[in-house]
């Protein structure tokens, strides 16, 4: 009896994460169906559509976060 995917996804709130010209950029409660075994995440194309909107007009951010940079060859 094989599962139909779509029946185990679950529907979230995520944190998307995006690196673009050396500048980290998150989204905060990004809608999204995840995988709870392997926690793939998966966005519709209009969520696809709108973090793209939120990056590329600059949207003015909601806070700032100062990260933390480490060197894995040190």
């Amino acid at each position: 009896m094989s599962s139909n995917l779509n029946d185990t996804l679950v529907e979230k709130t995520v944190t998307y994460t995006l690196e673009m010209n050396g500048k980290f950029y998150l989204i905060e409660n990004v809608p999204a169906r995840i995988n709870p075994e392997t926690e793939e995440q998966f966005f519709s194309p209009s969520t696809v559509e709108r973090l793209q909107q939120i990056i590329y007009d600059q949207q003015e951010p909601i806070r700032i976060v100062e990260t933390p940079v480490y060197n894995f060859a040190a």
